[in-house]
């Protein structure tokens, strides 16, 4: 079975692409934290990987088992936190925990000293003012973060994709109203709206990108409205309406693949954006429900905490290091993407 290959302007946009050393290299440092990220529960959790007890084999962070499960009394989901757990289990078999044994809600109630409590052997990161570790909740917060950004950044591309498609391959009073509309609603402010509405909806993941996507489809429209206003004048576009072509193949097959190019260098830095916003959202307290593992709660607790340095320091290492990742992505896409950038003299990065 022959594999499928690249045609030669995407081959050397490829190979532009891994020229550039900075941007090759973040895009798999990123990939690599997104995807321990997506592992978060095997990383990060106050529940054992594995139990070897009386002979059989559980799986604690899969499967809920009673504490009877482990010859203990009561019937409920056991606390494997629990000195009296660990030693039922441990004269029967034994426990293997995750590399973090703390979930991003478990409150750690040995600490040595009050909570906010600095790093240590137990909290490597330490702990927040609630005793919750720190190292946990920047897993999950991660996680979380990426996952809005992707999706926010997906939906609204299609839509602002759609919307600069038709301004500017059909023109006249539909690009006319579309831009007057596009005025509009680009000058509301969104951080009243969203304070508004969250006094009637308590604010949550899927709420948030919602209203987010509201205001956040703008973007890209006047990237492919402008380069539909120049492919519709090319001359095969203009053959192509001769011949009878419908409007909607010559959108798809003809217009769009131009429109493209200029689409996906724009993605990372969307996504930056869209990461940057839910992060000022929760640092301002109308983000994600409270409890949620988040980095701006991370940062507002930093604030609040000016004798506890490791909780701002760690949020603000994180975000930078993830939105830098995400920039040196978009720099690296952008020159492979540039007509002008030959692989002679290409940046290298």
């Amino acid at each position: 079975m022959r594999k499928p290959r690249l045609n030669p302007i995407n081959q050397r946009r490829w190979t532009q692409f891994r020229r550039n050393r900075r941007g090759w290299w973040s895009l798999w440092i990123f990939l690599a934290l997104f995807v321990l990220s997506l592992g978060a529960e095997l990383v990060a959790n106050d529940r054992p990987l594995f139990v070897w007890y009386d002979g059989a084999a559980y799986f604690p962070v899969f499967v809920d088992y009673p504490e009877t499960e482990f010859g203990g009394f009561l019937p409920t989901p056991a606390d494997y936190r629990d000195d009296a757990v660990r030693s039922l289990i441990e004269e029967g078999g034994w426990i293997l925990w995750p590399p973090v044994p703390y979930d991003h809600q478990t409150i750690n109630y040995d600490l040595e000293v009050p909570a906010p409590a600095p790093p240590s052997a137990q909290n490597w990161l330490g702990t927040d003012d609630q005793g919750r570790d720190v190292l946990a909740r920047l897993i999950y917060g991660f996680r979380i973060s990426v996952l809005f950004g992707l999706m926010l950044t997906v939906s609204s591309s299609l839509i602002g994709v759609v919307t600069g498609a038709v301004q500017g391959y059909f023109g006249g009073l539909t690009d006319l109203f579309g831009q007057r509309f596009i005025e509009i609603w680009s000058g509301l402010p969104v951080l009243y709206v969203i304070i508004i509405l969250s006094s009637f909806v308590e604010p949550g993941f899927w709420w948030l990108l919602l209203i987010l996507l509201l205001f956040s489809w703008t973007q890209l429209v006047g990237v492919v409205r402008a380069e539909f206003l120049r492919v519709r004048n090319f001359d095969y576009v203009k053959a192509a309406r001769a011949l009878g072509v419908s409007d909607a193949v010559i959108i798809w097959r003809h217009a769009l693949p131009n429109a493209m190019v200029a689409t996906i260098t724009f993605l990372p830095f969307v996504m930056s954006g869209a990461i940057t916003a839910l992060t000022s959202l929760d640092f301002l307290g109308f983000g994600m429900p409270p409890g949620a593992p988040s980095l701006g709660e991370l940062l507002a607790q930093g604030k609040a905490n000016l004798h506890a340095p490791w909780l701002g320091i760690t949020a603000f290492v994180a975000l930078a290091v993830m939105l830098s990742l995400l920039v040196f992505i978009g720099e690296a896409a952008r020159d492979a993407f540039d007509p002008r950038k030959t692989l002679q003299g290409g940046m290298h990065g």
